[in-house]
């Protein structure tokens, strides 16, 4: 189990201090531990429930840097809950992404409550543009982004000049699932077909660089999305004038050194309404994407004899995969949440042994530079610099004093 799981590095939740959150606080077990946040609902950092399955594994590259949370009775109310996980980066990622796992549920909770006036009829499928329940969420849910972003950027005491976090969040509310995405960590649900057989369906787009919109908006600002020679396919965030840092996101929580350029905290949120043929999301950091398909994900989280283990089955997988696709690379670190909609049930009509099979049938390992795809940041390298410059800034922020950045992220 990652070290950012740890009851011990849960220090506070917004309006409480550290003595306030150690009363009533529940350790069921070792690997389960369970906090009480804001509206009465109940936090969980790792371990399992009945409809909630989560793990995190360190890689070889240093700090777990993954962080993830899940609120249930979010609010009080015994039909929601609220999944985050998120994929630090930079020297002190892992101190960006424990911090806004403990800051930003709290700020969505102070939004929750007005969303009462905008209830659905049952019968009702609005598409997101007519759907005034998704309509409220997305306004609220860009504004705690970007409300969480100002307070990292000016009271949080990580440094996060050159570091920040991705995020993935899901809120759902009896059968309305809204999804708030912020980098390349992913959400996938697993639903059925006609045919009864489970299907992956993508929730989130990886916001790359190398994106039309996301490139458009970032060269407009003068920032410079070009790959490193190393590895041609991998498109990174440069400032104008110089090498550094090579972000592999279009969007993220921090990296101000980015944010004059076109970084943005400004999420990407979908919406979707639940029907019976849909089973459980997925919400993984890329440390997991970049071995295992959807498909992949969906049928070992599936094939988990016991919910409380798919989690950590999922990881295990992509840990081995790990191994044999990039057996000279780093392991990635990996976090996942599964969050199951229905009563515990058989999923999959094939034997448990046909499925486990499928997810480390790799027809080829890759070792070329495997280690370079790894890397959220590159810092003071060299590169081909053949892109075309971007037009001026024409939203500049406040100016910070210049500061001379030696380092390789993770």
């Amino acid at each position: 189990m990652g070290a950012c799981c740890s009851c011990h590095r849960v220090s506070r939740f917004e309006g409480s201090s550290v003595e306030e959150e150690a009363k009533p606080r529940d350790i069921i077990d070792d690997d389960n531990i369970v906090l009480t946040g804001e509206g009465g609902a109940r936090v969980r950092l790792q371990g399992s429930s009945k409809y909630v399955a989560m793990h995190t594994q360190q890689g070889k590259k240093g700090y777990n840097q993954d962080a993830m949370t899940v609120w249930e009775n979010f609010s009080g109310e015994k039909d929601a809950v609220l999944c985050s996980i998120f994929d630090g980066h930079g020297p002190n990622g892992h101190m960006v992404s424990r911090y806004v796992r403990d800051y930003l549920p709290a700020k969505v909770t102070k939004h929750y409550e007005q969303s009462t006036s905008y209830k659905m009829d049952q019968d009702c499928d609005l598409n997101d543009e007519s759907n005034p329940y998704f309509m409220f969420w997305k306004d609220r849910m860009v504004r705690c982004f970007h409300e969480m972003d100002e307070e990292l950027e000016s009271d949080a005491p990580v440094d996060s000049y050159s570091s920040g976090t991705t995020s993935v969040t899901v809120l759902k509310k009896g059968r309305d699932l809204v999804v708030a995405n912020l980098g390349d960590s992913r959400a996938v649900l697993c639903t059925r077909d006609s045919n009864n057989e489970i299907v992956a369906q993508q929730l989130t787009v990886d916001l790359k660089p190398n994106l039309p919109a996301e490139k458009a908006r970032i060269t407009s600002r003068r920032g410079r999305v070009l790959p490193m020679k190393e590895e041609p396919n991998v498109h990174r965030i440069w400032m104008p004038d110089q090498d550094c840092p090579g972000l592999a996101m279009a969007r993220a929580f921090g990296d101000f050194c980015l944010k004059d350029y076109g970084l943005i905290s400004t999420p990407e949120v979908t919406y979707r309404r639940l029907t019976d043929r849909d089973e459980f999301v997925v919400l993984a950091t890329d440390g997991i994407w970049d071995v295992l398909s959807n498909s992949d994900v969906i049928k070992i989280v599936a094939s988990a004899r016991k919910r409380s283990m798919a989690a950590k089955m999922l990881i295990d997988e992509a840990q081995r995969a790990w191994r044999y696709k990039f057996p000279c690379a780093k392991t990635d670190d990996c976090a996942a949440i599964c969050l199951f909609f229905k009563r515990p049930r058989p999923l999959l009509t094939k034997s448990i042994s046909q499925v486990t099979q499928l997810s480390i049938n790799y027809k080829e390992p890759h070792v070329g530079n495997a280690h370079d795809h790894e890397l959220e940041t590159v810092l003071n390298c060299d590169m081909n610099e053949d892109a075309e410059k971007g037009g001026d800034n024409n939203r500049q922020r406040r100016r910070r004093p210049s500061r001379k950045i030696e380092f390789v992220g993770q």
